[in-house]
Order: structure tokens, then sequence, then C-alpha cells
């Protein structure tokens, strides 16, 4: 998808009846993270982001790794390779720390209540 179809796409989802927006981890797609979480809220759907960053641009919740410790861990495990460690002996890490992030502007704009329970477990809530 090229930026110049997002419009479209999202008239399509409306066509459709879509529900709600999940946005892929995407290089293109995280540079108009803005857009897109504006073209959700003016076709009054809620977006799922790959990352903090669409939630800040506007779009409604994010669920992903955080990154912050993700990157201090390769930081790791190049120093252990730059001090001689074999990359193949070393373990493949996944993430271990995942971080939820709720925009209720934007549940409030859409009409959205977010339940309490669910608030609780955000790790940042943006008001």
């Amino acid at each position: 998808m090229t930026p110049e179809e997002l419009d479209g796409a999202f008239r399509l989802a409306v066509n459709e009846r879509a529900t709600a927006v999940g946005v892929l981890g995407d290089p293109m797609l995280g540079v108009h993270g803005a857009r897109i979480a504006a073209l959700a809220l003016k076709v009054r759907l809620p977006s799922l982001f790959p990352s903090r960053p669409g939630v800040d641009a506007g779009g409604l919740v994010s669920y992903s790794p955080d990154f912050l410790v993700m990157y201090r861990r390769a930081a790791h495990q190049v120093d252990r390779i730059l001090n001689g460690a074999k990359p193949a002996d070393l373990p493949v890490e996944q993430p271990t720390k995942f971080e939820l992030v709720i925009n209720l502007k934007t549940a409030k704009a859409l009409g959205l209540t977010i339940p309490p329970s669910v608030l609780l477990r955000a790790d940042q809530v943006i008001e």
C-alpha cells in the first residue's frame, strides 16, 4: 500500500462495515501513523497500533514489546560478541516486557468507555 492509497483503504473499510483498524508494523505505515490515526478517527473506527508513537499520534491503543528493553538487550549481545563470544553460541531472545498504551482522548472522541480493569493494566494512559 502506498500513502496515496490510505484514503481509499479507509473508504473501503467503511463500505465493508469494518469495526476497527489494526495497523501492522510496516515502515510506511509507521511514518504515516498520524495520518492513519486521523483517518480512523474521522470515520469513527478504533485503531490498534503496533507501538506507542501511533497512540501518541491519536490512535486508540497499542500493545507491543518495550523497545527500550529490547535495545538494551541487543547492546548486551553486541558487547558479548565484541568481547569474543561467537554469535552462534548466543541464545535467541524474545521480548519479555510488553507495554499497553491507551489514548483516553481518542476513546472519548469515539464514544468508547475503557473498563477500569483495562486502564489499571495499562502502562501509559494518555488523557
